[in-house]
């Protein structure tokens, strides 16, 4: 634990077990959305499914099946909804406080998910999934903001990367499933994995309701006695120990101040201070790179690509995926602390854009010879998982929850994930348009098949680019401590040298902090060879001695050093 930054320092009151656990548990959120994706790559692909939704389309070997515009339509509106969910949990997540928000979102997808079992033709199941993304697209912002406002700064990253995780779990239980139905005869065959998927959404509802809300967010409401509650059951310490007073005391001051530079408006998340816009724009160039990497072309349609491309047992070959997609999510949470935020997103992308590169090589170099074609699909893009999932999967989340000040941050996560779903809606929408040969014939298809790859390689290679000039390093200091790092430091690349000092209760009363220029050691060696040379001119007097000792006394006893952020 020591080699991955888990230790929680010695200096550090309280404990962080409180905290800890509640992150994991509302990281489990991931799971609808995970399982929600999984679930309709595998049905898209179910006979039982076409033969009941069909509306006249044949293939060319006369089975039923949909039209290109129907399958985007039912796959793209869940996006469609959580672009929607996205922008709404702003609001109502600073009006009603993260925790409830969260249990209003798990009960519109709950809506959602009985109209997709009850459906029977196509336009009932596009509303049911649209209503399910609308809840889907309100807990993907609520959850790492719930995380990263409760979580200690030493595990922040790795809690937050537990909601990716979450989203790779679901996926898994969702080819599980898809695997275990696809063969049964009947609506039963798709019925049972939609269904499935209320079961988790009503545990994570029941855990919320007996869950605290995040001190951060009580304080920028105003009520400090709540806050100071929430806290102490987070840390467990009373709610009169000094460390706990001064870590209330320090994220009050630190919401004050930003405050101070200018008010929380959806208009200041682009123009306000400190550096609001460069932030924002942080934030939604990472999510919408991070869709653009291709990684829901494989997760929406990897069964049907894969059954077009030669793939024996498709759905066999997605149950792998998905299980290299979560196994490799934990190397990300592992060093998420260590190795930081961006050294492990420049390293990914470098990862992906080599492997999408060489699958979309060998497919233009090998032409016809399918099952060469085939084999190097499956190797390269079991690799191209690995980097996705151990680095811009979770990795994502935890920057764009952590970059952001109190007083916008919900405002701002929340238009940096609607940019995610966005993306996501566009690529859902309209890859069968650009790589299904069959479904599209004849209906202006470019026709890219693995080619397509190229076009995400090319995105990966930007997106280093992007991590280098943009990101910075959030890894190891609180999220007041983040206010600091954009005020002082110019450029991104230069923050993985920054050292946090200021105080912001001197910040908000002074304008300045003290701490913040510290003096050098030999400064003070020097003041005190002249004080004792000093006392030594006086010839050492006993009444002097008396004095100073006398004044002494009269000094606070330093209580050591504490590091009252968390």
């Amino acid at each position: 634990m020591v080699g991955f930054g888990w230790r929680k320092p010695a200096n550090v009151a309280g404990t962080s077990a409180p905290a800890i656990l509640l992150s994991l548990f509302v990281a489990t959120g991931g799971l609808l959305f995970g399982y929600d994706t999984g679930s309709i790559n595998g049905i898209l692909a179910m006979e039982s499914f076409k033969k009941d939704f069909t509306t006249g389309y044949f293939d060319k070997e006369g089975i039923p099946g949909m039209y290109p515009s129907q399958v985007s339509l039912i796959v793209a509106m869940l996006s469609a909804g959580t672009m929607v969910g996205a922008l709404i949990s702003a609001p109502i997540g600073d009006l009603w406080g993260r925790r409830l928000s969260l249990i209003a979102a798990l009960g519109v997808f709950c809506v959602g998910a009985i109209f997709q079992v009850c459906a029977t033709n196509v336009p009932l199941l596009v509303v049911g999934r649209t209503l399910a993304g609308v809840g889907v697209g309100i807990v993907s912002v609520l959850v790492p903001l719930y995380q990263s406002e409760m979580a200690p700064k030493w595990v922040r990253g790795t809690l937050v990367c537990a909601y990716q995780l979450s989203i790779t779990a679901g996926l898994f239980a969702a080819a599980g499933v898809n695997i275990l139905t696809h063969n049964m005869k009947g609506a039963a065959a798709y019925r049972i994995p939609i269904g499935l998927q209320l079961t988790w959404a009503i545990v994570l509802a029941l855990g919320l309701l007996i869950l605290p809300e995040t001190p951060r967010y009580l304080i920028k409401r105003g009520y400090k006695d709540a806050a100071a509650l929430s806290l102490s059951r987070l840390r467990r310490l009373d709610i009169t120990h000094p460390a706990l007073i001064e870590e209330l005391a320090e994220i009050q001051a630190n919401h004050e101040y930003e405050l101070a530079l200018g008010p929380d408006t959806y208009k200041d998340i682009f123009f306000g201070e400190p550096h609001l816009g460069r932030r924002t724009l942080t934030g939604c160039g990472l999510q919408m790179l991070q869709q653009l990497t291709g990684v829901n072309f494989i997760m929406y349609y990897g069964t049907d690509f894969f059954q077009k491309g030669g793939v024996e047992d498709p759905y066999l070959i997605t149950l792998i995926m998905q299980i290299i997609n979560m196994v490799s999510t934990l190397p990300g949470l592992f060093v998420v602390e260590s190795w930081g935020r961006r050294r492990l997103l420049i390293v990914g992308a470098a990862g992906m854009a080599i492997c999408q590169l060489l699958i979309a090589s060998f497919a233009t170099a090998n032409g016809s010879d399918t099952a060469t074609q085939s084999r190097i699909l499956i190797i390269f893009v079991a690799i191209y998982i690995f980097f996705f999932a151990a680095s811009w999967g979770p990795v994502v989340w935890v920057v764009t929850s952590e970059i952001y000040p109190l007083k916008v941050r919900a405002k701002s996560m929340s238009v940096s994930t609607a940019a995610n779903w966005l993306l996501n809606f566009g690529i859902a929408y309209g890859t069968p348009y650009m790589v299904d040969t069959e479904r599209v014939e004849g209906s202006g298809s470019i026709d890219l098949g693995s080619r397509i790859f190229f076009l995400w390689g090319a995105f990966c290679i930007l997106s280093i680019a992007f991590v280098w000039f943009m990101v910075y390093e959030t890894s190891k200091i609180s999220l007041e401590q983040i206010d600091e790092m954009y005020e002082r430091v110019d450029h991104a690349w230069n923050s993985r040298r920054f050292e946090p000092s200021w105080s912001f209760q001197q910040m908000r009363d002074f304008g300045f902090s003290e701490s913040g220029i510290p003096p050098q050691e030999p400064q003070l060696e020097l003041q005190h060879s002249r004080s004792s040379g000093s006392q030594s001119e006086t010839g050492g007097s006993s009444t002097n001695t008396a004095t100073t000792a006398s004044q002494d006394d009269k000094l606070p006893i330093p209580l050591g050093h504490v590091d009252f952020s968390y």
